[in-house]
């Protein structure tokens, strides 16, 4: 069955297509593999009817619950005619905060430590759809901003895809791998904040024009 298409985000999800994500976000939580159709609609109070007239199937309902996840890493837009060092910052910034805040998150680990168990399978699996919708998809976010302070003369970079690798990389470091293997890290709003203005730091240190 062709799932219906839906575009993933606050303001194009009614509540109760959230509610269902919600729901599918917490069964992959609790039991990874378990997650079935059934299950799903019966955490969300809704019948499976609805579940494949929104999603298609499995695959479908995995796909977009994993976007309604990556969703929540927001893109400050910025204006290219206006743009300057310090706007750049603060889209930088803000992208990095919402990134580091999500992969830090309970349902982020659970995620990826399932989505790994899938990896190298010929099927169409989590891990794919994680990989698809989520660092790709950030890629696919963040290079146009890039892209707009190099044409601003504020970054200067030939390759924008080893620009974000190095932008996501000092954001991220090595947070997401402890995380995965279980250490417990303490990674409150003000140490995110921290953390994020140093790599952007580091960032213009390294790309800054």
């Amino acid at each position: 069955m062709t799932p219906m298409a839906l575009t993933i985000g606050d303001e194009t999800l009614s509540d109760r297509q959230k509610d269902v994500l919600n729901a599918a976000l917490s069964l992959l939580v609790e039991g990874g593999d378990g997650l079935t159709m059934t299950g799903v609609a019966r955490r969300a109070s809704c019948s499976k009817e609805t579940l494949y007239k929104w999603f298609g199937d499995r695959d479908g309902l995995l796909t977009a619950t994993v976007q309604w996840q990556a969703a929540k890493v927001r893109m400050v837009p910025v204006d290219r005619e206006t743009l300057d060092k310090r706007t750049l910052a603060i889209a930088l910034e803000k992208f990095g905060r919402n990134l580091l805040s999500v992969l830090a998150g309970d349902v982020s680990v659970a995620l990826n430590r399932l989505a790994i168990s899938h990896a190298g399978q010929e099927k169409r699996n989590l891990g794919a759809i994680v990989l698809e919708n989520g660092r790709f998809a950030m890629g696919k976010r963040l290079k146009p901003v890039l892209e707009a302070g190099r044409d601003a003369g504020l970054l200067a970079f030939e390759d924008s895809e080893t620009a974000f690798r190095t932008y996501y990389g000092l954001v991220v470091r090595d947070v997401q791998l402890r995380l995965l293997l279980g250490e417990h890290l303490d990674l409150g709003e003000t140490e995110i904040a921290s953390d994020v203005k140093r790599a952007r730091e580091q960032f213009f240190t390294l790309y800054g024009a």
